[in-house]
Parts: structure tokens; sequence; C-alpha cells
């Protein structure tokens, strides 16, 4: 009896945690939101709408992470993006106290140190956005369409490394979905595998 007692308990955490990193459907809209970003504006998802934005997830610490700022590479598709007139939202969503975590004064000094480009970095501490989205990795990457439906989710490029060197090797699966929604065509591989260091809700 007590066997199966936590049978059933292990199996109702299991959908407890599958519940709450349910991804959203490719092809449904996109789950609006409103956070606040590190200069203490806030923005929700619709009020971009008519534009194509690229969701980022950040772990300023996270190896998989530095592989791209590193060289400059994530800098430059931002830029390529917001110089479009575009949208690209980096989410933090490390929980106070957790390794990532940052206050509105730290990712303005990371984001101005990197000579970063996005739109705005936007703090989740609570986690509720991550979760909602299914995020679980950093950087985990989504693209929403000018009328805000979701048209990618996972990995930001083909090679699961923390080496830059694999970056020009690799396909960049997220820069292809923002630019084949801005063509108005489906994205070839709308869904792919995120790779980076666990998000730290």
């Amino acid at each position: 009896m007590i066997t199966k007692i936590k049978a059933i308990l292990a199996l109702g955490s299991f959908f407890a945690a599958s519940v709450v990193f349910a991804a959203p459907e490719v092809g449904q809209p996109a789950p609006d939101f409103t956070l606040t970003d590190s200069n203490g504006e806030t923005h929700s998802l619709a009020d971009f709408r008519g534009k194509h934005v690229v969701l980022e997830w950040l772990n300023h610490d996270c190896p998989f992470v530095r592989k791209f700022y590193g060289p400059g590479q994530m800098q430059a598709w931002q830029k390529e993006v917001t110089d479009a007139g575009d949208v690209w939202l980096v989410i933090n969503s490390s929980a106070v106290g957790k390794q990532g975590h940052l206050t509105p004064a730290a990712a303005n000094e990371i984001s101005q140190s990197k000579n970063a480009a996005h739109t705005a970095l936007l703090l989740d501490h609570d986690g509720q956005v991550g979760r909602a989205f299914g995020a679980r990795v950093t950087p985990h990457m989504y693209v929403i369409n000018a009328e805000g439906v979701l048209v990618y989710n996972g990995a930001i490029d083909s090679i699961s490394s923390a080496n830059s060197a694999d970056i020009e090797k690799a396909e960049p699966h997220a820069m292809a979905a923002w630019n084949a929604s801005r063509e108005g065509i489906p994205v070839e591989r709308a869904v792919t595998r995120a790779y980076g260091c666990g998000i730290k809700y």
C-alpha cells in the first residue's frame, strides 16, 4: 500500500513538472506577458504586435551563452534584428539567490560591457514567463511573427557545444526562423532541441 502511494505521488510530481514546463505550441498564439526591464520600464508582448519578436533566455555565467557573446555573434544577430525594425527581448529567469540572477544594475552593466544590441533585458525573477514558454536552458530561443504567433521554439543553432569555433559550422536555427518569418514563408525546422545550461528557477 505504501509503495502504491509513493508511486502515485511520484507520478503526480512528474505530471506537475510537465505542466509547469509545458511548451506553447508552434503555430498558436504565443503566451502574452508583461515584464519590467533593467531600466524599470514595463514591456508586454502585445505591445510589439506588427513586428517579429525574438526571445532569448539568458544566464550570463553559462558557457553556452558565453560561446555567442564572447566573439560578438549574439550581439551581431541582435543588431541585425533590431536594425530591421524588429524586436529582440532578452529574458533572465534566474531566481533571487540562484546562479545567474541579475539585479537591474548588474543587468545594465553586463549589457553595456558586452555591447549588447537587444531591445530590452527583461527580469523574470519569479520564473512565470519562463515556465509559460517552457524555457529550460540558456540560451533557449523563440521567434514570434508579426501576428503574435509562435513560429520557432528551440536551439540557437545546430551544434550543441560551448565552443565558439563551432558557430561558423552550425546552422543558425533561430535566425533562419526569423528570416523565414519576415519573408512570410514556413519555418523549415520550427521545433528543435534547445541546448545549454538549465535555468535556475
